[in-house]
């Protein structure tokens, strides 16, 4: 009974999860650093993003404050810090095409200044837009592959396990504990990768949606004023 007893304590030992790891399959192995690179890839776009998108909406909206309380009818002003930020940077946008207007004659058409200031701010929220959502396609491929990826290795460790049961013809758990182990492991650790990337992809969708809103919005008031401006010049 004793010498039973000593020669299981390896066995068990060996189902602790350090161990069961150290022993997997290499198909497994592989699955599971995958999955872990793709986590730690996921976590530090999330947390790149919590940054990025917070700073860009906060400047946004003190560049907006400061415009429409400060000096809202001198498009020749330009308030806030420089172009340190997406809707300053419209600003000075409009800013030329109003400098533009100043130098044209009092006869000439103001609606195609108009038209091009249109279509030079819409490019401009597009880049803005683009330069901040920079890197979600990460979060959208990682929250999208991951559950497959792990399932890959959850079959195959299934299959290892069926393979052990043909081979020693023993469905004893000691058999195949190790197997189904990896295998539920790599399953849980797929959704460990993927479940913040779907969440978090989710977030930085919306915030992303209202911060373009806000530059449309305030595109189209300077678009506005500067058409109100242009025709009582002309």
């Amino acid at each position: 009974m004793e010498s039973e007893a000593l020669s299981q304590a390896p066995t068990e030992g060996g189902f602790s999860l350090l161990g069961l790891l150290l022993e997997a399959d290499l198909v497994v192995k592989l699955v599971l650093i995958v999955l872990f690179i793709a986590s730690l890839w996921s976590w530090s776009v999330i947390i790149e993003k919590l940054f990025t998108v917070g700073s860009a909406r906060k400047k946004a909206k003190a560049f907006e404050d400061a415009f429409w309380t400060g000096r809202a009818d001198d498009l020749d002003a330009r308030p806030g810090a420089g172009n340190s930020d997406p809707a300053s940077r419209l600003f000075a946008s409009i800013s030329r095409e109003w400098n533009d207007a100043r130098r044209m004659p009092p006869g000439d058409d103001a609606n195609l200044l108009i038209g091009r200031a249109e279509r030079s701010l819409r490019a401009g929220v597009d880049r803005e837009v683009g330069r901040v959502s920079k890197g979600l396609g990460v979060l959208a491929t990682i929250g999208s592959s991951s559950p497959f990826i792990g399932l890959f290795g959850t079959v195959w460790g299934i299959m290892n396990a069926f393979i052990n049961i043909s081979e020693k013809q023993d469905t004893s758990l000691t058999n195949v504990a190790g197997p189904i182990a990896e295998a539920l492991f790599a399953t849980g650790l797929g959704l460990i990768a993927a479940i913040p990337a779907v969440i978090f992809y989710n977030k930085f969708t919306g915030d992303l949606n209202q911060f373009a809103d806000r530059l449309d919005t305030f595109s189209q008031d300077l678009l506005v004023r500067l058409s109100r401006r242009t025709t009582e010049r002309s």
